[in-house]
């Protein structure tokens, strides 16, 4: 936990200490008690809109159904995405049927099931499969109330999150015979498997499944779906048929799409009256609610209503006559009390007298106790500092440097303090990129310099000592075309990366972004693609220890102002050593860029990233996104589609238009059977980064590489083009683990390489 977790904790237990001394202070006459808020939130629709549909009795604001009958022109939603539709006394969201909506920020509604069936001999007969299969991109699909669960033997179902399936997870299952397969629970991977949904996701862009062996006794289709835990539980029976057809979904929804802060100055701000703006722990928008005291519906017109706690004895008076009802809270007086013959005294004075006194007494010793708190947790503070610290490999990265001749080239240890005066304490309109890794941050240091610091969202405690090492080895490369590392912070739980901050953006945005493409496109590609083969090629080769990235790919390219490449984002990549030509590791990447050989062996060379580099060199030349499920089932894999049109010999049917011409017709080309080696499914045939680069900055600056016979290449490659392009496409075919236009493409693993 983090530093201003603990200060939060702080502050918490100060200010519920002071409540209760206050309480004791003034219990003589006005005892301002904690309050209570009501038990049930009473939700509201707008005047002259619809206010329930089938089960759904109660539709609050900011959702509705068309517009108001009492104003035609007026929307019964806050916004077009709160739109709900009642059809045949059924309410719907996009379609979906609406189980229950809850003004906390949650909704309920029905999900498909989706389901795919296989002959023995592992042909597909059948599936229900449609893309994309829910898209809720105001919504997120809550990771704590739903599970994906998949029910088949020997199978494995899947779900890609967001538009570029940059999220996703996978569930398998085993099945070994009747007598293993056990009703109720799916926790055993038996049958039947679930995993968490991982947080973020936005939309499900697929959701589908693959099995593996199939046995006819033992079901030969395999189901997938999303649902809220606890709504399924397994059955023998359903692996012969599956009669679900969906499952309850929990959504969580917020309004905005910016920090409460940024928000609440805006034309439209929906939080009304006596209600709050709650954004902790919320990755897009926010939400409303009331304050303490109040209840209602913070969105409607009307805000929230006072909640009056004497007359639903939510206070701690006598009774309901010496309570008194003030916004937000009540007060409570004291009784009057009556003397041995009957008549009444004047009130309780005397009482009050001895509990002011008292209350003072408590609120002194109050303050000299929260002084020598305050004072215990600044020291327990520093502690924790110094453990993490410690944890995250502190004292052996300071006595790694110490060893260090060359100072200029030392990683700095930044403090927290440092960086959080950097980033206005992280601040969210500082953000400049998010990630599997973590969250990058632009920051202004003391010295004026400007930084883009990355803070992950995983620690793994038993790799700090690599860590630490690719820290020393990221600060000592010096290569114009590789992010300089400037230092790191060990104070907090996950340690913080202090990079140079590029300001223009990513290959990737460069490639798909709307805009003219002509021959100065091209060469502007070509340097880019050249020098960024350079970096790699300088990692692999020059470098003090080699460095495989793991994770090549448009966006992990930055250009800065004048569209020089910078290779970025080591958080995957991992340190070889200089005895060694792999290592076997976790399969780790982004979908539609793995090398298929890494894949399947789980033994990552350099190779691998050389696989990936022609992914991007595809990207350059065709201005395509590497996988999108909005393309046929055949081009979905912008590679395999890549090769089959150069099988074809129809090659320049791909490149982007606009781009070719006569003059650079020959450099596309040979980029184009550059792209094809790298693209071959054996790593061994592959070119070396190095000399990968060394054609690259031939073909740029228009001179023979030193290494080939230029006119016997261009002779060799009209042959090999469609050659090669054949006998890779052709070898990818029968490797079903690697054909784009089945369902089970291979996942890959969400944390990150540190």
């Amino acid at each position: 936990m983090e530093v201003k977790v603990k200060q939060l904790q702080l502050h918490r237990v100060l200010m519920a200490a002071l409540a209760l001394a206050l309480v004791v202070a003034v219990a003589a006459g006005e005892a301002i008690s904690s309050v209570a808020t009501a038990a049930t939130t009473q939700v509201q629709t707008l005047p002259g809109c619809i206010s329930s549909c089938g089960d759904v009795t109660n539709i609050p604001y900011p959702f509705g159904i068309g517009n108001s009958s009492s104003k035609p022109d007026q929307p019964c939603y806050l916004e077009p995405k709160f739109s709900l539709d009642c059809n045949d006394s059924k309410l719907y969201f996009r379609n979906l049927p609406v189980l229950d909506i809850a003004i906390e920020g949650q909704m309920d509604v029905m999900f498909n099931v989706t389901w795919v069936c296989y002959n023995t001999d592992g042909s597909r007969y059948g599936s229900n499969e449609s893309n994309p299969v829910l898209d809720t991109a105001s919504f997120s699909i809550s990771t704590n109330e739903n599970k994906l669960q998949v029910v088949g033997c020997n199978s494995y179902g899947f779900l890609y999150g967001d538009e570029d399936g940059s999220i996703s997870t996978r569930c398998t299952t085993k099945c070994f015979g009747d007598n293993s397969i056990k009703n109720g629970t799916c926790s055993s991977g038996i049958g039947c498997c679930q995993v968490d949904v991982p947080p973020g996701v936005r939309n499900i862009t697929y959701l589908g499944g693959y099995a593996l062996n199939q046995n006819e006794s033992l079901g030969t289709c395999v189901y997938s779906f999303a649902a809220k835990q606890g709504s399924y539980n397994f059955s023998y029976t359903d692996l012969q048929g599956f009669h679900h057809t969906g499952f309850p979904l929990v959504l969580d929804w917020t309004v905005g799409n910016k920090s409460c802060n940024a928000s609440k100055s805006s034309t439209g701000y929906p939080c009304k009256n006596n209600s709050d703006c709650f954004d902790k722990g919320i990755d897009y928008g926010y939400r409303c609610t009331c304050m303490s005291g109040y209840e209602g519906n913070p969105y409607h017109p009307d805000g929230c209503t006072d909640i009056d706690e004497c007359k639903i004895s939510n206070h701690t008076c006598i009774d309901e006559n010496h309570c008194r009802n003030i916004n937000g809270s009540y007060q409570c007086f004291c009784p009057k009390w009556q003397s041995g013959d009957g008549t009444k005294n004047g009130g309780c004075s005397k009482l009050t007298e001895v509990l002011i006194g008292a209350g003072a007494g408590i609120i002194i010793l109050f303050v000299g106790i929260a002084s020598l708190y305050l004072t215990y947790q600044k020291r327990k503070l520093m502690k924790l500092k110094e453990k993490f610290f410690r944890e995250n490999g502190g004292f052996i990265l300071l006595q790694k440097l110490s060893t260090r001749e060359d100072s200029s080239q030392i990683a700095k240890i930044f403090t927290e303090d440092e960086l959080k005066k950097a980033t206005d304490n992280y601040d969210e309109s500082l953000i400049i990129g998010r990630g599997g890794y973590g969250i990058v941050f632009k920051g202004v240091l003391l010295d004026k310099r400007i930084v883009a610091i990355k803070k992950s969202r995983i620690a793994d405690k038993s790799q700090i000592e690599q860590f630490i090492n690719e820290v020393v080895v990221l600060s000592q490369i010096n290569h114009r075309n590789v992010v300089k590392l400037l230092g790191c912070c060990l104070e907090t739980e996950v340690p913080l990366l202090v990079y140079e901050f590029v300001s223009n953006g990513t290959l990737y945005d460069f490639i798909h972004s709307d805009g003219k493409v002509d021959n100065v496109t091209w060469k502007t590609r070509l340097r880019i693609a050249a020098e960024a083969a350079g970096a790699l090629s300088y990692l692999h080769s020059a470098a003090s220890v080699p460095i495989i990235h793991r994770d090549v790919k448009g966006a992990n390219i930055l250009l800065d102002d004048t569209y020089t490449a910078k290779v970025s984002d080591f958080g995957a990549s991992k340190l070889v050593p200089l005895d060694q030509a792999g290592i076997a590791t976790m399969v780790q990447g982004t979908l539609g860029y793995l090398d298929p050989e890494y894949m399947q062996s789980q033994h990552l060379t350099e190779k691998s990233d050389v696989y990936s580099f022609g992914v991007v060199l595809v990207e350059l030349l065709t201005g395509e996104k590497p996988i999108s499920f909005d393309r046929p089932e055949e081009k979905r894999s912008l590679a395999m589609h890549f090769l089959y049109c150069l099988k074809e010999d129809c090659m320049f049917d791909v490149v982007q238009a606009g781009m070719m011409n006569e003059e650079n017709k020959q450099e596309i080309k040979e980029v184009s059977i550059l792209a094809a080696k790298c693209l071959r499914l054996k790593g061994e045939e592959r070119p070396s980064m190095k000399e990968v680069a060394m054609e690259l900055e031939g073909l740029r600056l228009m001179e023979k590489p030193p290494w080939t016979n230029r006119e016997q290449h261009l002779e060799e490659t009209r042959y090999l083009l469609h050659k090669e392009a054949s006998n890779i496409y052709s070898s990818s075919l029968q490797n079903t683990w690697y054909d784009p236009s089945r369902d089970h493409v291979p996942l890959v693993a969400l944390n990150g390489g540190r």
